[in-house]
This record gives structure tokens, C-alpha cells and sequence, in this order.
């Protein structure tokens, strides 16, 4: 009798990567088949994003696509928090659950199609290091789930809950295994990784035999010891952020920082209820560089938000010249139901928030044109990511976070495979990319 054969569809951001993993290295654990196809599967399990309006509905698409196909379909993720909507558009689904809900999720696909008895998860072949979606090169480390935080334009803390760090022990002995089979960079990311371990009052776990700080800090100390990359994502600027900056500057984890300040102006931050974005922040960043010149900065902003003015656009561009950030992705404002920001007044128009988003674009742009124009003629490392149609490397800086940020297109006369850190010369740039040359270790 062959194994119960289970389809997958993941959506949304790197943390509900995640959680697929999760799900699917359990799934594996059991004795089930991953199934490339709807047709070959004995039931799909889709994992929705609710985040704003069009996720839901992609998602929404993602599970008729998946019925229309197959018919047996599950239901997890953000948008699993709206049960109602789902069951309104498709009546069909077998189960629908909410976000981090693994259990339940396992136990629905076990109902659909029942795993093989025969089987034994201490004699199958699962990899230590669990099954993950990303390429083997690299992987995403969750440290905690939910958030404290109350923005008025978002819905997360009523999906996922406030914030709970997982143990450090926990996420150290994850990392150790990732490295173990091969994972040569570490993405960190929650929805505040700065907030790790406040929720437990930064209680003290084990790994290695010795005690290690629930805190960032001293989890970015400990990751250091992998030698491998470390990049971390989803920053708040609080002031342990000043301690970890002294570790980039020392090479233990990469010069890269990800804080979504999502805008500038005190009045839009206000109404955003955005937490530790005081008016010296331009100061700390300029305090930053100076402790470790080659710090990547990236981040996110929304333009159009409710009662944004034109003078606060402005303001948000004049102190975008002055962060000189190197990595931005902007978004025009959108209503999401359930978020405090609906009812806010003095909504702008759709054309003009098209209007701000593309004067925006184009300011950041050419920040960014000018800011990789300055590494030509340097050295660095590189992580190749793969090899193209043509046989040629595509990979990532320090500088570059994966499907986010730019690539390095390497000219090599070595046949390089993906996963290798090669040494090369930035020959050429762009708004977004860099050229290389490969030196060839002598």
C-alpha cells in the first residue's frame, strides 16, 4: 500500500514559510507523501494570507484553484482567523484553522486520508533538519510568534496573538541543525525581533551546556558561533538595537538591519501608533554607520495613509535623503478589515496615493543608484543562489536579502554551484543589481 500523498500551497510572508515547514516536516515525520501536483494528492492543504485586501484574495483564489482541481482541501493560516468568509466563497472546504494551529491542521489531513500504520519515524529517512521550502542554502529561523504592538493599520496581534518567544535552547538547537545539514545562512525573523524574550522577562535557557539570555543580543551571540550568515529581519529601533550593531562591525552577524519604519513624518507615525519612533532616529542611524560603515539598512513605508498631507509626503521624502536608506519597498495605504485605521478621517484619494507612491519610487531610486555606485571596484562576498539558463551565477551580497532586496550576477571562469561563498570584484551597477567578477582563490 503506497503512502497518502499530501498537496501544499503556501502564501504570505517568510514566518507562514514557516509554519508550512512545520506542518509538512510533521506531515513527513508521519509516513506522508509531498505531492508536486493537485491531481496526485489525496488532499491539498492551502495556507492563506490575510494581511490586507488583495492577500485575502489571492488566498481565496489559491484555495478555488486547489478545489476546482483536487476537492479535497484544508484550509490554515491568517485568513483562517475568518472562517465565515471562507466557507461563504467555498462552501466545500473540509477544515479551516487559524495560524500556528499545526495540530489541528495534522489531524484534519489524518481524517481526509488516514496516515500508513506500517509506518516508523524513527526508521524513515526525514532529515534532521525538518523539510523545509527554501533552497538548502539557506533558511528562515523564527524566534517568537504574535506581537505586542498595536498599529492602527494591522491585523496581526488579532490572528496571531501577543507575543511569545519561543525558548532560546530551542531556537539555538534549530539553528545548530539547519547548519549541521548544510544551511549557509540564517534569516531571523518574528514580528519583533527586538521584542525577543520580553514576554518572559528575558528568562535565561541552555544550550551547549552553557546559560544563554533569552534577548537578542545574546541569541545573535550565540548564532555567531555557527559560522554561517545571520541576517536579521523585522526590527524595531529600540535601544538593543545599539547593541548588536558592535557584533556587525565585528563580522559575527551580517551588517544588515530590516526595520519597517513605515514612514517619517511625527503626525502619520502618530496616527499609525507606531512604538519607538522618537525624532532622534535619524541620529541613531547616523550613529550606526559610524560604528559599522558597511551597515545595509532596508525597509518598508506606506504612502496615502488616512490624513497624510502633502507636507508630511514631504517630510517622509526630505528624511529618506537623509537616512539614505539602501533597501525600500513601498505600499499605497489599503483598508483591511478589523484595523483602527478604517475609521480614520480625511482617506486620500486613490490618485494621489498613486501619484505619492510613484514620486516616492523614483526619490528612493535614485538614493539607491547612488549608494551601490559607490561599491564598484570593491571587494565582497558573495552567496550564490543559482546557476541561470545560460550557465551563469546569480547571488546575494551581504547587502541582499533573498526575493527582497538585489542580486550579484557573477562572471566566473570556475563553474560555481549554488550555496558556495565566492570572493568578487563589483564591476558595474544599477538602481537595484550589482555585476562581479569572481577571483578565483590562487
Amino acid at each position: 500500500m503506497s503512502a497518502p500523498r499530501v498537496g501544499f500551497v503556501s502564501l504570505g510572508c517568510p514566518k507562514a514559510l514557516v509554519d508550512s515547514e512545520r506542518i509538512l516536516t510533521q506531515l513527513r515525520t508521519e509516513g506522508y507523501d509531498i505531492s508536486p501536483s493537485y491531481e496526485g494528492a489525496d488532499v491539498v492543504v492551502v495556507n492563506t494570507c490575510g494581511f490586507i485586501d488583495s492577500a485575502k484574495a489571492e488566498s481565496l483564489d489559491a484555495i478555488g484553484e486547489a478545489i476546482s482541481a483536487n476537492g479535497k482541501v484544508i484550509v490554515t493560516g491568517c485568513m483562517g482567523v475568518e472562517e465565515q468568509v471562507i466557507r461563504q466563497v467555498h462552501p466545500s472546504v473540509l477544515s479551516v484553522t487559524g495560524p500556528q494551529q499545526y495540530e489541528e491542521v495534522v489531524r484534519a489531513v489524518h481524517g481526509v486520508a488516514p496516515p500508513l500504520r506500517e509506518h516508523d519515524p524513527y526508521v524513515d529517512l526525514v532529515p534532521p533538519q525538518g523539510i523545509k521550502l527554501t533552497p538548502r542554502h539557506y533558511a528562515y529561523l523564527k524566534i517568537s510568534e504574535g506581537c505586542n504592538h498595536r498599529c492602527s493599520f494591522c491585523i496581526i496581534p488579532s490572528m496571531r496573538g501577543d507575543l511569545v518567544s519561543r525558548p532560546v535552547g530551542d531556537v539555538l538547537q534549530e539553528a545548530q541543525r539547519l547548519a549541521n545539514a548544510g544551511v549557509k545562512e540564517l534569516l531571523v525573523i518574528s514580528q519583533d525581533t527586538s521584542a525577543y524574550g520580553v514576554d518572559i522577562k528575558y528568562r535565561s535557557g541552555f544550550w551547549n551546556g552553557r546559560p544563554v539570555r533569552t534577548r537578542m543580543t545574546e541569541l545573535c551571540q550565540a548564532l555567531s558561533e555557527l559560522g554561517i550568515w545571520v541576517r536579521l529581519h523585522y526590527v524595531y529601533p529600540y535601544p538593543s538595537v545599539d547593541e548588536v550593531i558592535p557584533l556587525m562591525a565585528e563580522g559575527k552577524i551580517l551588517p544588515y538591519l530590516d526595520i519597517p519604519f513605515q514612514h517619517a513624518s511625527p503626525r502619520v507615525l502618530k496616527a499609525m501608533k507606531r512604538p519607538a519612533f522618537e525624532d532622534r532616529t535619524l541620529a541613531r542611524i547616523h550613529q550606526w554607520r559610524e560604528t559599522c560603515p558597511d551597515l545595509t539598512i532596508r525597509s518598508t513605508f506606506i504612502v496615502g495613509f488616512p490624513g497624510e498631507t502633502e507636507e508630511d509626503f514631504q517630510y517622509l521624502l526630505n528624511w529618506m535623503t537623509e537616512a539614505q536608506l539602501d533597501r525600500v519597498g513601498c505600499f499605497q495605504y489599503s483598508p483591511v478589515e478589523g484595523a483602527p485605521a478604517n475609521a480614520l478621517g480625511d482617506h486620500v484619494p486613490d490618485d494621489v496615493k498613486q501619484d505619492r507612491w510613484e514620486r516616492f519610487m523614483a526619490h528612493q531610486q535614485a538614493i539607491s543608484t547612488a549608494r551601490l555606485a559607490l561599491k564598484v571596484g570593491r571587494d565582497i562576498d558573495v552567496l550564490v543562489d543559482e546557476i541561470d539558463e545560460d550557465g551563469d551565477a546569480v547571488g546575494r551580497s551581504h547587502a541582499d536579502a533573498p526575493e527582497i532586496d538585489g542580486c550579484v550576477f557573477i562572471s566566473s571562469t570556475e563553474k560555481l554551484k549554488p550555496g558556495q561563498i565566492v570572493r568578487c570584484t563589483v564591476t558595474d551597477s544599477n538602481e537595484y543589481d550589482l555585476w562581479a567578477d569572481h577571483k578565483p582563490l590562487s
